[in-house]
């Protein structure tokens, strides 16, 4: 059972934001501090990756490990209350996140997905290291 009324989550979940997210803000950090001149939310590509590297047609997508259905992670764990709704709506987000990178995939850009679970103080040498080998490396 929910702590809130249905009108209650409902506010709640509307006000959660898709851009500017901490996540977001952590990945830009680090890509600055590594010299990386990029874009964010390019709303010309399909999807509006949330990082470009126009130059080496690369995306990075930051994802919520909840609102993307992250596999295996305890973040992604369905709500108690309307599990119905919950389910159709991941999964519908899983579908388009596929599509999108499939499209991209045709444009020619490639794409690398980052967790929020992956992103924490400790481990933000990996994150460093996984982003530079993505952006440096040829098809």
């Amino acid at each position: 059972m929910d702590i809130y009324s249905t009108h209650k989550r409902s506010q709640i979940m509307s006000k959660i934001s898709g851009k500017k997210t901490k996540p977001e803000i952590i990945i830009g950090r680090i890509l600055s501090k590594s010299k990386y001149r990029y874009r964010q939310n390019d709303k010309t590509l399909p999807g509006t990756p949330d990082i470009t590297f126009p130059r080496g047609k690369k995306a990075i997508f930051v994802n919520g490990c909840f609102w993307h259905g992250h596999k295996g992670c305890k973040r992604s764990k369905l709500p108690a209350t309307n599990q119905r709704f919950w389910k159709d709506k991941i999964e519908g987000n899983v579908k388009h996140d596929r599509k999108v990178r499939r499209e991209l995939n045709k444009q020619g850009w490639r794409t690398l997905t980052i967790w929020q679970c992956q992103i924490s103080k400790s481990n933000q040498m990996f994150l460093r290291k996984r982003i530079r080998r993505f952006i440096i490396h040829r098809h």
